[in-house]
């Protein structure tokens, strides 16, 4: 009698309520949660907390070395466990870049059903993660591990920058002009995968972005005229633009026709094919965004959209766009471009959209 086969095991999809950086809790809900935690100490050496809502915490060392410290981890945004590993481990180094700095070590953060998943497939999500370490030029030395009902996978990482080239989200300035350095549309690409209506090609595409490090972070950085810099992650870009916009007390214009997309995302989008974080992210945030006369659905859709690994956001001085598209260039970012400027706030903070 031949033996039962086994069960083959599901989409990784399928087992998460929310894939990539679409998990993150909603801005508004966030901010309530956060308003109702108590105030710490603040050593001097902590020279960014939580204040900003920066990418990552950053604590001086000594007078040539600050340590930066962040963790980040999801459920998958796509069925192939190397890819979603790769994505996963991509995303949360990208936030030692958007500091400025250069990475140093990483540790696995790893919670997995594994009465559900072979221990082959886990394998290769952690295996996807450790090939992006590599080519990151760190190693992984240590993490943590449990059984968990959704497939979960991500990194603590740490980096290294000197303190006076440590780049915050709340230092742009009146003037300044922003650069993106990623196409938007990972959202809606994770939407349309997960309703199995991506192609391949869009399927290539998505897994170029978000599998490329922001490298360029740290020679940013080192540019004098760079004021500010963040990665648009979950939030989208009217999301992250807004950090920027309160953190600096300014306006950020966004020349919507100037923003980078992906191939196709826009059709997509037009079809239906949203993510319901983008909703979420335009209730928690919209009242303080302006839209112009006759702005599509489809576009707010791809505002608001939430990006896993997304691009570089950059805030510099006018002489300096140049120097900062050549970096962007040196390091293979061909999609980077200047998408708004920085004005003197009329108000409050706020993303006035053209």
């Amino acid at each position: 009698m031949n033996a039962p086969e086994k069960p083959a095991e599901p989409r990784l999809t399928s087992l998460s309520h929310g894939g990539g950086c679409g998990c993150k809790i909603a801005p508004g809900v966030l901010s309530e949660i956060l308003r109702g935690t108590a105030a710490m100490p603040v050593p001097k050496e902590l020279l960014v907390g939580i204040e900003t809502a920066d990418d990552a915490a950053v604590y001086q060392l000594n007078e040539e070395q600050a340590l930066i410290a962040t963790t980040d981890f999801f459920m998958p945004i796509v069925d192939d466990p190397h890819d979603f590993g790769r994505i996963a481990a991509t995303n949360a180094i990208s936030d030692v870049y958007a500091m400025g700095g250069r990475p140093i070590l990483a540790l696995a953060l790893v919670g997995m059903p594994i009465n559900v998943l072979s221990t082959q497939t886990i394998g290769r999500i952690l295996e996807g993660g450790a090939s992006v370490c590599r080519a990151a030029g760190i190693p992984v030395a240590g993490g943590h591990t449990i059984d968990s009902v959704e497939a979960i996978y991500g990194l603590v990482a740490l980096g290294l920058v000197h303190p006076k080239r440590v780049k915050r989200n709340a230092d742009a300035r009146p003037g300044d002009l922003l650069v993106l350095g990623k196409p938007l549309g990972v959202g809606v690409m994770s939407a349309a995968l997960k309703k199995e209506a991506l192609g391949e090609a869009g399927y290539a595409q998505m897994i170029a972005s978000t599998t490329r490090l922001n490298t360029p972070g740290p020679d940013l950085a080192a540019l004098p005229g760079v004021h500010a810099l963040t990665d648009v992650t979950g939030f989208g870009l009217a999301g992250h633009a807004l950090e920027m916009a309160r953190g600096a007390r300014c306006e950020v214009q966004i020349d919507w026709a100037a923003v980078p997309q992906l191939a196709g995302v826009r059709g997509l989008a037009a079809q239906g094919f949203v993510t319901g974080a983008s909703g979420r992210n335009w209730a928690g945030y919209g009242a303080d965004v302006v839209l112009p006369d006759g702005f599509a659905a489809e576009d707010r859709a791809l505002l608001t959209d939430p990006q896993t690994s997304g691009g570089l956001l950059v805030a510099c001085a006018p002489d300096s766009v140049d120097e900062v598209l050549g970096v962007f260039r040196v390091h293979g970012f061909e999609h980077a471009a200047v998408i708004g400027r920085v004005d003197a706030a009329q108000g409050r903070p706020r993303i006035v959209v053209a």
